[in-house]
């Protein structure tokens, strides 16, 4: 799945212009550019599937592969980096460049796959989050990376 520069490419194959909002001065300071959801990459992926006819090759199981099939492709950029810091000043802008699409499409087929299992990914994941504050408390996990179990 190929993505555009400072976009990702929409149903028709052109690519989708977004402000660069994004920051990196520091973690506390990043943040995705605004106005697109999940739900705006779910439409774009089902209306570019749709358009070629794909459908009949993403079963869940299928689309499951090729995820796992794109982290692959994603931890071979890394794999031989040894430690980087945040902000990967250690890549070049080529290999920032790879790292960006190769997250793209593992997102790309992860919202696919949440589509053909019918799972409300925002809905799951705020569910998630509220979960993994029960089981790891700040007062109790705060500075600690024990396993819940183990606080």
């Amino acid at each position: 799945m190929a993505t555009a520069q400072n976009g990702i490419d929409s149903q028709d194959g052109s690519a989708v212009e977004l402000s660069s909002d994004s920051q990196t001065t520091s973690k506390s300071e990043f943040k995705f550019t605004d106005g697109l959801t999940l739900e705006n990459l779910r439409q774009m992926q089902v209306d570019f599937i749709d358009k070629r006819n794909w459908d009949q090759f993403h079963s869940p199981r299928n689309v499951l592969l090729a995820l796992v099939g794109e982290i692959g492709e994603l931890a071979e950029i890394f794999q031989w980096k040894g430690e980087v810091t945040e902000g990967l000043p250690e890549f070049t802008e080529r290999e920032k460049d790879q790292v960006g699409q190769e997250m793209s499409d593992v997102l790309l087929y992860l919202v696919d796959l949440a589509n053909k299992c019918h799972i409300d990914l925002p809905l799951a994941v705020k569910a998630k989050m509220e979960q993994n504050g029960r089981k790891y408390p700040v007062d109790k996990a705060y500075g600690r990376a024990n396993k819940y179990t183990d606080l």
